[in-house]
């Protein structure tokens, strides 16, 4: 039997160790897409306990409390921090199987030096233990960045965003990791929202633009834009139902706009042509400033009403949506691709169902201007867990060139979910290791490191851009 999480967790194979403690494991740290506060960062926040940093904002494991019946008071309510944190403890025991169990468990063992397992019983010495190092100036924020290797950090802006934090970070010459927005324009687009005509003010007032119809919309999101290409954005991402594909006339599209801007609702048809035109303007002022756009799809939000009236969204409550017609995502690629103005893209579905579609649809738009110009996204959110994550690179390998891929993000709020891409080498060099051994691949050692030095990092860094 081997030992609970040891140095050779999941690597069971010697190419898979190798390539992994040699390789891997040497190889820095780029988080292209998270959703941390960059005020954090700007003032190297240090938090007061495990509590704070594990459970403030972390819907995966909200579920799981509320999966275990834990009351709600004990989730986001008003119950203590210790309090919180028992039931956490009450219901990571009973996770087996989840990627929440490695994940907290690597955390514990990475920053805290815990090499035990955490549950109801040990829930007091963990505390105790984990709270007495955060006291440490060795677990503020910037430290805690520094230690996991790190060296850029891709943060998720509004265009309304003064970026003032990212301004001060770049200019603080005591911190060497570069902390740059990307550029998420959900609210711009999302015409349907009871709130987008106080959005369009705000964004109005920012950019200097009076935003009056669809033309003025873009002008002002240009001007934005441009704004955060100064500010060394690099990447762009859009949450979508799916990637849709309703053309209409420019006269529609504004005739949609004035609807909107009087107040009156707009029909599905009308909001699905208002957004394909929006998505089809946003890809066309990426591919002229070579700016990666992200479409992350496939997710039902707000499912259950009754809590998103009293919590608000991404509170956990979100399910796969299994509508996302691969035609159409496509016909929309091909759009921008007929008169070459398609930019670099990264497509991630929340339904592993949609593996395959996208792997054969990538191969339909590469191109030299970019090594591998359009990719499949690492296996995102419900599936970034072992299963999920080997099913997308086997996928991806059986479809088009693994070897290309930009590999992991940690599309967290947490400043410890850096593990999370150990977590995704070790997958990555028990699947590679396995091929290998199983004499489907040459062991070729000098090809094999590289190839996994550039999915864990180097890809992405060629891919973006960055200067790294």
């Amino acid at each position: 039997m081997k030992q609970f999480m040891d140095k050779d967790f999941l690597l069971t194979t010697s190419t898979a160790q190798t390539l992994y403690h040699d390789f891997a494991a040497k190889t820095p740290v780029l988080d292209y897409h998270c959703h941390i506060n960059p005020k954090e960062i700007a003032e190297d926040r240090k938090f007061e306990n495990i509590t704070q940093v594990w459970l403030g904002g972390d819907h995966y494991k909200w579920r799981q409390m509320r999966s275990n019946g834990v009351d709600e008071k004990y989730i986001t309510g008003d119950a203590t921090d210790r309090e919180k944190f028992q039931k956490w403890a009450e219901t990571i025991e009973k996770a087996i199987g989840n990627p929440l169990y490695h994940w907290s468990h690597l955390e514990l063992q990475r920053y805290f030096g815990y090499t035990g397992h955490l549950n109801a019983d040990t829930a007091e010495e963990v505390w105790n233990l984990c709270n007495k190092k955060l006291q440490e100036d060795s677990m503020s924020v910037r430290n805690i960045i520094k230690q996991s290797n790190v060296t850029l950090i891709c943060t998720t802006d509004d265009p309304i965003d003064s970026l003032e934090w990212h301004k001060v970070i770049a200019e603080d010459t005591s911190f060497d990791v570069q902390v740059l927005p990307a550029w998420r324009p959900d609210k711009a687009m999302n015409i349907e929202k009871p709130d987008y005509l106080d959005y369009l003010s705000k964004l109005s007032d920012v950019s200097g633009i009076k935003v009056t119809d669809f033309a003025s919309l873009v002008k002002a999101l240009v001007n934005r834009l441009d704004f955060f290409a100064s500010m060394g954005c690099k990447a762009t991402d859009h949450a979508l139902e799916y990637v849709m594909y309703y053309p209409a006339t420019d006269a529609e599209v504004e005739a949609i706009f004035a609807k909107r801007a009087k107040g009156e609702a707009v029909t599905r048809t009308e909001e699905l042509q208002f957004k394909t035109a929006f998505m089809l303007a946003m890809g066309k002022e990426y591919h002229k400033r070579n700016m990666a756009m992200q479409l992350h799809y496939g997710c039902k939000r707000d499912n259950n009403v009754l809590r998103f009236n009293q919590l608000g969204p991404d509170t956990g409550f979100d399910c796969i949506n299994n509508f996302a017609p691969s035609s159409e995502m496509a016909d929309f690629l091909n759009a921008l691709n007929a008169s070459d103005q398609l930019p670099k893209t990264i497509l991630y579905s929340l339904n592993p169902n949609d593996n395959a579609s996208i792997g054969t649809i990538i191969g339909c738009f590469q191109d030299p201007s970019a090594v591998g110009k359009i990719q499949q996204g690492s296996a995102w959110w419900f599936n970034d867990h072992k299963t999920g994550m080997t099913d997308q690179m086997i996928s991806l390998a059986n479809l088009g060139l693994l070897g290309n891929f930009i590999g992991m993000l940690t599309d967290s709020r947490s400043f410890l979910s850096y593990t999370r891409h150990e977590y995704f080498r070790r997958i990555l060099c028990e699947l590679i290791g396995n091929w290998v051994e199983n004499g489907e691949y040459p062991n070729d050692v000098k090809v094999l490191s590289k190839m996994v030095q550039n999915i864990s990092y180097n890809n992405a860094v060629s891919y973006f851009g960055f200067d790294l």
